[in-house]
């Protein structure tokens, strides 16, 4: 039986690898959709990792770096909201045994 990780989420997700593909972001927001429909407000509630933020004008930011590629937003975004797509090969998370 494997060990039990415990600790809050936070330091949960401090644990996990990534290997970034620095300057090429997998995830693009559409401001205009995603502000129109909603979806802005709704990836920074949803998304477990915290990768999006709301800027004090409104608009959305990404820290794809820390992204679990685990598509919830994707599930919660507007049509046309949400530009995402996986990593290009050996880069993202590094999911771990256990």
């Amino acid at each position: 039986m494997a060990d039990y990780i415990g600790g809050t989420v936070n330091e949960r997700l401090a644990r996990n690898v990534y290997e970034v593909d620095e300057g090429n972001s997998h995830i693009e927001v559409n401001q205009e959709i995603a502000r129109r429909t909603g979806t802005g407000k709704l990836l920074v509630r949803v998304c477990p990792a915290h990768v999006y933020s709301e800027e004090p004008d409104g608009t959305i930011s990404v820290e794809y770096a820390a992204c679990l590629e685990c598509g919830t937003c994707l599930a919660v975004a507007a049509p046309g909201a949400l530009k995402w797509h996986y990593p290009e090969g050996a880069m993202g998370i590094m999911y771990r045994e256990g």
